[in-house]
């Protein structure tokens, strides 16, 4: 039986704000759930407001690990005023611009997974720049152009541990989609065409992929 989330952390996923359906979401915390038992942290690219991170922080608190959820929180391209998925309750009154982190700190707290989430805030590329880790799981959940997606997917996929699970959302395999889904469709090809990741799993735009081999 797949692994799911307790009433109260799927309760409390379903109500934070964010768009991750809940089919994905359980995909999601039962990839988490099996790249815990590696024992090395979980991280996502992409907080937004933290639902996702919600299902990271549980599955790692089950498992003794770290969540590790990476973001600016000043909105990916779509999300700023004016575009369809703008939401004016994020945007800071002082300085008129995107601010998700206070939205994000509230939903941990209300969940109770404060201690079991590590938040870097900053830009993807400039954080992996450093990173040394390896990593269980890698879900890239972070902007849907070609620069921000590939970026996430060269600068994290590399400190996914053999055996461990890389992650992608919105994967839209149909031109119809190229604002929304086309580049982390790209990254998806580029992972597998890599020869280090094999798919294991598909639950609407989201794809579950193993490290099985070396090369990136």
């Amino acid at each position: 039986m797949p692994a799911a989330p307790k009433p109260e952390i799927l309760a409390a996923f379903e109500a934070a704000k964010g768009f991750m359906p809940t089919a994905e979401g359980l995909a999601l915390y039962e990839a988490a759930v099996e790249a815990g038992r590696l024992g090395l942290p979980l991280l996502e690219v992409g907080t937004y407001c933290g639902r996702s991170t919600i299902l990271l922080a549980d599955a790692a608190r089950e498992a003794g690990v770290t969540a590790v959820t990476v973001d600016h929180h000043r909105g990916s391209e779509e999300q700023q005023p004016g575009w369809e998925y703008h939401d004016p309750s994020t945007v800071d009154p002082e300085i008129g611009r995107m601010d998700t982190l206070p939205t994000f700190r509230r939903t941990l707290h209300r969940a109770g997974l404060e201690d079991h989430v590590v938040a870097l805030v900053g830009r993807s590329p400039q954080i992996a720049a450093f990173w040394r880790t390896p990593l269980g799981l890698v879900f890239v959940d972070g902007g849907h152009t070609d620069e921000h997606a590939s970026g996430d997917y060269e600068g994290w996929a590399p400190h996914v541990a053999k055996g461990g699970l890389l992650v992608i959302h919105d994967v839209f395999p149909d031109p119809v989609d190229e604002f929304t889904g086309q580049a982390p469709y790209r990254v998806y090809l580029r992972a597998l065409e890599s020869g280090a990741f094999t798919e294991i799993g598909v639950t609407d735009s989201l794809r579950v992929l193993r490290r099985t081999g070396a090369g990136i």
